[in-house]
C-alpha cells in the first residue's frame, strides 16, 4: 500500500491525473432487469432492487469489470469503485444493509484486479483505485420535515458508523484512495472524515500520505448558481471546514457543468492548500433529466481550467462516457498540473 501511496503522490507532482466518468450512465447502456440485480441468495429477497447499482458487484460483476476496464483502455489513471451507495444507511432503503460491507469489499476487489492487469501491461502509467464513499441519503444539518426545523433524521454517530465499515470495507478490498465524494451537507462529510480517522487509527495507518497513509479526497457539489452547497456553505467555508485533516486533494463534483463550475473552483484553486480536483457533469440535464453535451464541448469548457492552471486530478460525473475521459486524456497531455503552495516555495527556494 506503501509503494501505491508513494507512486500516486509521484505522479500528481509530475502531471494531471485522470479520474473515470459516470457508472451510473455506463451501466444504463445494459438495459438491464430486475432478475440482474438479484444474487442467488436474493432471489426471494420482497423488495425490489433494480436501481441498487452498488448490488451489481455482486450479482452481474462482469458489468462492473468492464465497466473500469473501459476508462482505463481510454487512458484514466483512477478509478472509483461502485460503491457510492453502500452503506448501511443508504442500503437500508433495499433492506440490504447487512450486505454493505460485503459490497464495498467485492466491489474494491473488482476495481483492484482491472487495475493491477492494466499496471502490469504498462507499469511506466500505475492505475489507482478510489474507494467512493457517497453522501447517503440522509442530511446531517437539514430538516426533512418542513414542519419541524429542528427534527434530523439521522445522527453524527450514526453516520460516523456506517462510513466506518464503508472504509473498513474498501481498505479489506484493496483501495488505494478514499474519496469522500458529492458532498451536500459538510457535516456528513466530517462525519465521513472522523469514520475514517478512526479506522486509521485502529489499523496503525497515519493520517498524512506523506507519511505513508492512504490518501484521502474529498469532493464536494454546489447545487445551484447561489455556489453554495445544500447545507448553505460558500466554496471557501466549505475548504476551511475539512482543512482539519491532511488531504491528498479537495475538489468539486456534479450538480453542475464544467462552464457553471468554473468560478468555485477558481477559489478552491487560489486558496486549497491540498491538490485540488474537478469532476464536472456532461453540461446540465435536458427536461428529461439526460445529458447532452459531448466529449469535445466538454473539454473545450474544461480547458480553461487548465489553461490557469487550476487542477491537479480531472474527470467527470454525471453523464460522461468513456469518449468523454478520452478527450480529457488528451487534452490534459498538453496542460501542467497546478503547483502546490509549498511546490512554488522550493521553485523559488
Amino acid at each position: 500500500m506503501q509503494n501505491r501511496t508513494e507512486s500516486l503522490l509521484q505522479e500528481l507532482s509530475k502531471r494531471i491525473l485522470i479520474l473515470d466518468g459516470a457508472m451510473g450512465t455506463m451501466i444504463q447502456r445494459y438495459t438491464l432487469t430486475e432478475e440482474d440485480f438479484r444474487t442467488p441468495e436474493l432471489a426471494e429477497h420482497p423488495k425490489s432492487l433494480k436501481g441498487n447499482n452498488d448490488l451489481l458487484s455482486l450479482s452481474k460483476p462482469q458489468i462492473i469489470r468492464e465497466i473500469h476496464a473501459e476508462y482505463f483502455r481510454v487512458g484514466a489513471d483512477i478509478i472509483e469503485t461502485n460503491t457510492f451507495s453502500a452503506t448501511t444507511i443508504a442500503q437500508a432503503d433495499y433492506d440490504l444493509s447487512h450486505l454493505a460491507y460485503t459490497i464495498n469489499v467485492e466491489s474494491a476487489k473488482l476495481a483492484r484486479e482491472v487495475a493491477d492487469e492494466f499496471t502490469a501491461k504498462n507499469p511506466d502509467k500505475p492505475r489507482f483505485v478510489a474507494g467512493a464513499i457517497g453522501p447517503t441519503n440522509r442530511t446531517a444539518s437539514l430538516s426533512p420535515d418542513v414542519n419541524d426545523p429542528g427534527y434530523r433524521a439521522i445522527t453524527f454517530d450514526q453516520l460516523a458508523e456506517a462510513y466506518a465499515e464503508q472504509v473498513r470495507g474498501l481498505l479489506d478490498g484493496g483501495a488505494d484512495i478514499l474519496l469522500v465524494e458529492t458532498i451536500f451537507d459538510t457535516l456528513n462529510a466530517k462525519a465521513a472524515l472522523y469514520a475514517i480517522q478512526d479506522v486509521f487509527e485502529e489499523r496503525n495507518i497515519p493520517l498524512d500520505p506523506k507519511e505513508g497513509g492512504i490518501p484521502i479526497m474529498i469532493s464536494g457539489t454546489i447545487t445551484d448558481a447561489s455556489g453554495r452547497t445544500l447545507s448553505g456553505q460558500t466554496t471557501e467555508a466549505f475548504l476551511i471546514s475539512i482543512s482539519h485533516v491532511p488531504l491528498l486533494s479537495v475538489g468539486l463534483n456534479c450538480a453542475l457543468g464544467a462552464k457553471e463550475l468554473r468560478p468555485y473552483l477558481k477559489v478552491l484553486a487560489l486558496e486549497s492548500p491540498f491538490y485540488v480536483s474537478a469532476y464536472p457533469n456532461a453540461g446540465l440535464p435536458n427536461e428529461f433529466g439526460q445529458y447532452d453535451q459531448g466529449a469535445d464541448e466538454m473539454a473545450d469548457q474544461i480547458r480553461d481550467f487548465l489553461k490557469e492552471g487550476m487542477l491537479n486530478i480531472l474527470g467527470g460525473c454525471c453523464g460522461s462516457t468513456p469518449e468523454h475521459i478520452s478527450a480529457l486524456v488528451k487534452m490534459a497531455a498538453d496542460f501542467q498540473p497546478r503547483k502546490l503552495q509549498v511546490e512554488l516555495e522550493e521553485t523559488l527556494d
